[in-house]
């Protein structure tokens, strides 16, 4: 009898740990798939570079060719939008993380774009153009 008690204790665990591995698995596919699939460290700015400042709003690219390409870990790309014109907001928190800026390009009424990066090497492209009444800033890269 108490044989087969270990039997149906060890099974009992085996389920258990199965199901904990597929619960595992499915909360990361979730967060791969969701709106925000771009973000490994929320409430950082290039997935831990610096603190995110506040009145930012994330976003993520909805594009499936950018969804794969983070997914497979062959890019990083991560989106802010915050109000008004403010087309340089998040470049002294890359800067305050180690980054040095290369370019500063204004590209025409309502866009902005520089390059950063560590040693002078161009490692971030930062993006920002004017939606509306906000600002979108695009920073993408290799991770």
């Amino acid at each position: 009898m108490r044989q087969s008690k270990r039997r149906a204790l060890g099974k009992w665990l085996g389920l258990a740990l199965a199901l904990l591995g597929l619960g595992i698995w499915l909360a990361r596919e979730v967060q791969a798939r969701g709106p925000l699939y771009c973000f490994e460290r929320p409430g950082t700015v290039w997935n831990g570079v610096a603190p995110l400042p506040a009145g930012f709003q994330r976003e993520c690219p909805q594009s499936r060719s950018y969804r794969a390409e983070v997914r497979s870990g062959q890019s990083r790309v991560e989106q802010y939008r915050v109000p008004g014109w403010q087309p340089r907001v998040l470049i002294p928190a890359l800067k305050q993380g180690g980054y040095l800026q290369i370019t500063d390009e204004p590209i025409g009424p309502g866009n902005y774009s520089a390059f950063l990066g560590r040693a002078g090497v161009p490692e971030v492209q930062y993006l920002a153009s004017l939606q509306g009444d906000t600002t979108l800033i695009t920073l993408s890269g290799r991770p």
